[in-house]
Parts: C-alpha cells; structure tokens; sequence
C-alpha cells in the first residue's frame, strides 16, 4: 500500500534520483571546499620558510614514515581528488543554462530581480566553467610528476616554467567558487549562524566575503612568494631542494 506521504507526479511515484544527485554534489562540493583550504595552508606554508614547506611535501609522500619519499602516494590522491571534481562538474553541468536562450533569460532575471545571492550564483557559474578547463592543467601536472613538488621545484614551474598566470586566475577562481559554493550550500541545508533566518544570512554574507578576502589574501602572498624564488633560482633551474640539516648530516 502507498504511503500518503510519497510524492506522486501525474499518477506515479516520484524518481528519487534528482535529491539522491543533489546531495552527491553537495557532499563532494563540500569535500572539494574543504580540501582546498587545507591545500591553501600546505602551500602558504613557504610564508614561513623553504624548509617547513619542503617538511610538508616530503610528508604527504610518507618520508618520515618510511624513511624515504614514495611519490605514488602523491599520484593516488590527486587522481581521487580529479575524479571528485569530474564527479561534481557532471553533476554541477545539470543546472547550468543549456543554450543562448536561458542564459538570455537568466540575464534579465537578474537584472530584475537584482539579489545578491543571484549575483553570487553567476558568479560560482562562470568560475565553474573556468575550473573546468584550467583545474586539470594543474591537477595534470601534480600526478604525472609528484617528485617535483618543493621549494626550489614548485618556484621553477611557477616562473620558470611560466606557471603563474595560470596559478593567478586559478586562485580567484577556485576561492570565489570554493566559499560561494559553501555558502550557499550552508543555506541551503539550513546551516545559519542566527535563529533568524534572515539575519543568519545576512552574517552568512559577510563571513563568506572575509573567508573569501582572507584566502585571497593568503593565496596572492604565497604566489609572490614562489614568483620571488623562481626569480631567484631562475640561473640554476631544475636544481632540487635540500634542507641545511640534511645537508649537515650528510658531510
């Protein structure tokens, strides 16, 4: 016997298929969210200095673990990360405008309905559509060569090797897209900091523009940082890092 509270289209059951999609891409948008700030704290850490960065790749590539780095361990998570964000774009690729005419459409909605939230919709669109073309470029270049990941390394693919355009527009891509994306999906799924709803939003704006501005921020300093050493290093490229204190305890 049918529940009366299973939803029915035109004398049939309703397909679960469309929720069960939506909450596929709101978990692995929100897996891809958090996963880049916590590879925005790896990389900024040459901020501090070329040593705790170079401790910090070694890391992920089980050095201290196994007394020596093994890069495939690098390779396999990049390989999952491009799979979830393949995963996510599919599933992104359904809600976008399908021909001229919506994106028509969508134009004067916008123009008349003039929401911020809206705006900020368009916005994680056409930085969507960006990442979709220039995310691969990098994440390409991280699985087939994980032994190129360090101080020295990373700052000669940034300047070198003419990586820093695509870093710079890759940066205010994903970190507008990134805390667009978890903000909307905080309200769609209810997560406001106010039994208010309205106020809830309301700060639910202003602490995504400050994430958004800290990042930013943070991420700007750090390509500096690496365009820096690549200008430096330029003379003896390809030269890989190592640390003073390992130098010492080889002599």
């Amino acid at each position: 016997m049918r529940s009366a509270t299973t939803p029915v289209v035109s004398g049939q059951r309703a397909s679960s298929w469309p929720a069960a999609l939506d909450l596929v891409q709101s978990l692995s948008g929100l897996a891809l969210g958090l996963f880049m700030w916590l590879h925005m704290g790896f990389v900024s850490t040459i901020l501090i200095s070329e040593d705790l960065f170079w401790i910090v790749a070694r890391m992920f590539e089980g050095y201290f673990i196994f007394g020596k780095p093994y890069y495939w361990i690098v390779s396999i998570v990049v390989a999952a990360v491009f799979m979830l964000l393949g995963l996510h774009a599919l599933l992104a690729l359904r809600k976008f405008p399908a021909d001229w005419a919506q994106y028509r459409s969508m134009g004067r909605h916008s123009s008349r309905l003039r929401h911020g939230d809206t705006w900020l919709w368009l916005i994680q669109v056409a930085t969507g559509f960006a990442l979709f073309f220039l995310a691969p470029v990098h994440l390409y270049t991280m699985m087939s060569h994980p032994e190129l990941i360090g101080p020295y390394e990373s700052a000669d693919r940034v300047w070198t090797g003419n990586f820093w355009p695509l870093y710079l527009i890759l940066l205010f891509a994903v970190e507008l897209h990134a805390t667009i994306g978890l903000y909307r999906l905080a309200l769609k799924w209810g997560w406001l900091p106010s039994a208010d709803s309205e106020a809830g939003r309301r700060r639910l704006v202003r602490i995504k523009w400050a994430l958004t501005a800290f990042f930013l921020v943070l991420g700007l300093a750090s390509l500096a940082a690496y365009i820096k050493l690549g200008i430096e290093h330029a003379p003896n490229a390809g030269e890989l890092y190592t640390p003073a204190w390992i130098q010492e305890e080889a002599q």
